[in-house]
């Protein structure tokens, strides 16, 4: 390790521009997407604000850490898949609950009901096809001017990297069960 001097001033100007919703990405191979995105709805909800999850590939019965600590503390968080494709018994009916399930993030959104309503693990079902991604793309360019989106998953498609304000990937270097450890409660959910 380099030892390095702290920063005595500051490296940036002052933002000038105006405040407005923005659209947050967590994408890539490495853990921490939705935890980041929980992380800004735990902030937002701090201040106050309106906050909704929808997670799109976990079922509405879920009951993981997340949901067990947002339910304690009044944060909405919906369910809106039947979870990982590979156990699915019925692919087309997965693909329903996706588009059901956009329907209410969709109405969510362009109701302005909230500051911030997080899409999580979205990019599954729009990389499958099972979501129209022009749609979706659509809504995010027209949501109201102060709604902030989040949006987490895998190979985020470009269009909407292309679009997003802030884009953050996260790299995995090391994974435990690469190291034939199993998930853990607690940390894998």
């Amino acid at each position: 390790m380099q030892i390095e001097s702290p920063p005595t001033e500051k490296h940036h100007a002052k933002a000038t521009g105006e405040r407005r919703g923005l659209l947050i990405v967590n994408t890539g191979d490495g853990k921490g997407k939705s935890t980041a995105a929980f992380g800004l709805a735990l902030r937002a909800h701090g201040r106050g604000k309106a906050v909704k999850i929808y997670q799109f590939m976990k079922v509405p019965t879920a009951r993981f850490g997340e949901h067990r600590s947002f339910e304690q503390i009044g944060i909405a968080i919906e369910g809106l898949g039947d979870g990982f494709s590979w156990k699915s018994k019925d692919l087309e009916h997965s693909a329903q609950l996706a588009r059901d399930g956009w329907d209410k993030a969709r109405a969510a959104i362009v109701s302005g009901a909230y500051f911030l309503v997080v899409l999580d693990e979205i990019t599954y079902p729009l990389i499958y096809g099972w979501l129209p991604l022009d749609d979706v793309l659509q809504t995010l360019r027209e949501r109201p001017r102060d709604v902030h989106l989040c949006l987490t998953g895998r190979r985020c498609p470009p269009e909407i990297i292309a679009l997003a304000d802030t884009v953050t990937e996260m790299k995995m270097v090391k994974h435990a069960f690469d190291a034939g450890i199993p998930a853990q409660r607690g940390i894998e959910d």
